[in-house]
């Protein structure tokens, strides 16, 4: 303790203020506990490593052909799981506080300087931007229990500054938190130098220390953040301190894009979390933390079940810098509750919200052609973006019966009548989603094609499940009386509830009995982290620029070691096996491009031969209503939004523009017109020739041709930038 007091001391002019929250809320007895918790885990693991090599060692002098290959591949993996462990342990505590002289000579710092602009530099600020959520957030906690919510977004990832960030457009490595950074010749540790102009919406600079201290509080035993434990345990080697404004943060092997993993990481305010403790769930529920984002939430504008409202951090320290400087525009953004999606809709047209998201059909072709939009009031855009398709579809939990059967959930995924619900209810507009992790030109295989229904296709599997015989309502059962009855839970919103609707009258007659689970958004999505569920409908934001399967399907976020269901993660599948743990672990740390590629084309063909997850649609636009105050960029740098965003209002290039608001209020008043805006941005879309290029050219290097063979999370932050779509 005496020589962690003096590593606190060596940081500089600490302040008594400043120190008060380390102190109380428990960090100073974490570190050491902690350093000696992941030591003894990581000797456990290199003593099971070392029996496992030893033991396929002796099986390689016994087997032959296939058996012998077998064993030599899982040999190798064993051997780099080996390398990553003596690593790790060569480097000393986890958790450490050091020097500056420790810092490596000659190494290359980079501040990513040269890249473009985002936004447009005749943005304004100022204004009031109204928006509608459709329930009110289980909590305002950035981590713990519930927090991994479809709101989280809005409030956090979309907000909070990292460390290093990737550009929208290019996917290069931007500055944020960091103003410079530097890699180490193994390519192991990355190092920032803070921007020392850095601090907290309460004005208090960020400090090396914060990143520390915002791991303590993400791991501690006072919260249950499996994810969140797991990924620091597994994915962060070690985090050093050298001074107040130079940190290392250390991974366990070298891969691509090692400077944006590593810079993933969230400091804290220290002093916020004085109170922090084992009844940090309660105590914190809604505290909104101090930010290094643009936007704080007060406590007086937090109304329970009506509003959630963010405003503009006076004197944003980031306000004045390159690409944040022309963003984050509004001073205020209020989200109001708006349970129903028509009035919702309804509230927009009137004028009392400022966006509304019309991809759908029915608001494009129908509800969108009113007055205010032929008037010039309400502008509509197309704009084709380069995001990846979102894994929505079917998540099927195979620890239930019926469902651990492989045949019947081949069955399942021909029973599924997904082109129907594209071409009635969304009128041709949207494709069919083929596989997970769809849509990343270099790490997705575009020959796997997903399971057309089939009447007859699902009751062969059926059948081949044992499934043989009717009952009175033309539902299967077995000979033991046994019926083909599964439930399906998902999030009362009305469009979900037209969809599965069609989807359960498509299944009964393949003989199979959906049963529809409709439950409020938040009582859904508690009832889906706990694994209670069969089968779930779901979409779920990867944040590029390469895909994530770990979190969805490693066996360490199905089950703990005794066997028991790990509730609080994201695999929904509760899918564990030994070359989908080794497939997903070589994505995570993938070195080379090729590696990456490798291993989640692999995971693809799993998940599409083992049929756990059943792909429903996917689109290439997005359809947006805006009333005409609400400014869009159009320069050279910026057309309409960045290309690499899920929808245009998270990259918050958009601004209030007031004058024009009362410009058109007062033209409603008095019957002035202007013109209809009904505008295509698609400067950023895939052409054709190079997404059938990408086809030929895996067809023609060996990759499948589409048959069934043996074939994802938070990026960038850890665990907590994946967000549950709860779809507009």
């Amino acid at each position: 303790m005496f020589l962690l007091a003096v590593a606190f001391l060596a940081l500089g002019s600490c302040h008594r203020d400043e120190e008060s929250g380390l102190r109380v809320s428990g960090f100073e007895d974490f570190i050491p506990r902690y350093n000696s918790y992941i030591k003894n885990w990581l000797e456990e693991e290199k003593a099971e490593n070392t029996a496992a090599v030893q033991e396929a060692e002796r099986k390689m002098l016994t087997t032959e052909g296939e058996e012998s290959e077998a064993i030599e591949r899982h040999l190798i993996n064993l051997k780099r799981e080996q390398e990553k462990l003596d690593f790790r342990l060569g480097l000393g505590d986890y958790f450490r506080f050091g020097t500056p002289e420790e810092i490596p000579a000659g190494l290359v710092w980079e501040n990513g300087a040269d890249k473009e602009e985002i936004g447009d530099p005749r943005a304004k600020k100022g204004g009031v931007f109204r928006t509608s959520i459709p329930s009110f957030p289980p909590t305002l906690r950035p981590f713990g229990d519930n927090s991994n919510n479809s709101f989280r977004s809005a409030i956090y990832d979309d907000i909070d500054m990292p460390l290093v960030t990737l550009h929208p457009k290019s996917m290069e490595m931007i500055p944020g938190l960091a103003k410079e950074w530097a890699v180490s010749e193994d390519g192991r540790t990355v190092y920032f130098r803070l921007d020392e102009t850095a601090t907290y919406s309460n004005g208090k600079p960020v400090r090396a220390r914060d990143f520390l201290f915002g791991s303590y509080i993400r791991i501690s035993d006072d919260i249950v953040n499996s994810y969140a434990k797991q990924y620091y345990r597994e994915n962060l080697a070690a985090m050093v301190v050298y001074d107040e404004l130079t940190l290392s943060v250390s991974i366990p092997e070298a891969e691509i894009y090692a400077p944006a993993k590593a810079g993933g990481f969230s400091p804290s305010e220290p002093d916020f979390y004085n109170d922090y403790g084992p009844d940090f769930v309660e105590r914190y529920q809604w505290k909104f933390p101090p930010t290094t984002g643009a936007y704080e939430v007060k406590e007086e504008d937090i109304v329970k079940g009506v509003s959630v409202t963010q405003t503009r951090v006076k004197n944003w320290w980031a306000k004045d810098k390159k690409y944040y400087k022309y963003r984050f525009n509004p001073d205020k953004i209020v989200h109001i509750v708006v349970r129903d999606e028509s009035k919702s809709f309804e509230l927009f047209r009137a004028g009392e919200l400022d966006t509304f998201y019309i991809t759908r059909p029915e608001y494009w072709y129908e509800k969108s052609e009113i007055d205010p939009v032929f008037r010039g009031y309400i502008e509509r855009y197309t704009f084709y973006n380069q995001y990846p398709a979102l894994p929505r579809g079917l998540y099927l939990n195979v620890s239930k019966p019926l469902l651990d059967e492989k045949e019947i959930r081949i069955g399942i995924q021909h029973a599924m009548n997904w082109q129907k619900i594209i071409d009635v209810i969304y009128r041709g507009d949207y494709t069919r989603l083929d596989a997970f992790n769809q849509g990343y030109l270099l790490f997705s295989d575009p020959t796997i094609k997903a399971r057309q229904f089939s009447i007859s296709k699902a009751r062969t599997a059926f059948r081949n499940a044992g499934f043989t015989q009717t009952d009175r309502n033309g539902i299967l059962q077995r000979p033991n009386g046994t019926k083909l009855s599964i439930s399906l839970t998902y999030p009362a919103i009305p469009i979900y509830e037209r969809m599965l609707a069609i989807l359960r009258e498509e299944a009964k007659a393949c003989g199979l009995d959906l049963r529809l689970d409709s439950l409020e958004p938040t009582v859904e999505y508690k009832k889906v982290m706990q694994k209670q569920h069969e089968m779930t409908f779901a979409a779920w934001v990867i944040t590029p620029p390469v895909p994530d399967f770990y979190q969805f399907l490693h066996s360490s976020n199905a089950r703990d070691e005794r066997g028991n269901l790990k509730t609080q993660t994201n695999n929904l599948f509760v899918w564990g096996r030994e070359d989908t743990d080794v497939l997903s672990e070589k994505v995570r740390a993938a070195r080379t491009e090729e590696e990456l590629r490798d291993a989640a084309f692999k995971l693809q063909h799993i998940m599409h031969d083992e049929a756990i997850f059943v792909p429903a649609y996917t689109v290439d636009f997005v359809r947006l209503g805006c009333w005409r105050w609400v400014r869009w960029p159009d320069c050279e740098e910026t057309r309409f939004a960045p290309p690499v965003v899920y929808e245009p209002l998270e990259a918050s290039v958009h601004w209030i523009d007031e004058e024009i608001q009362q410009e058109t209020m007062d033209a409603k008043r008095s019957g002035k017109t202007f013109p209809e805006v009904n505008k295509i941005v698609d400067d950023y879309r895939y052409p054709s020739e190079l997404i059938e290029a990408a086809e030929e050219g895996d067809s023609e290097d060996g990759a499948s041709s589409g048959q069934p063979v043996p074939e994802s999370d938070e990026q960038g932050t850890p665990g907590e930038t994946i967000q549950e779509e709860v779809e507009q």
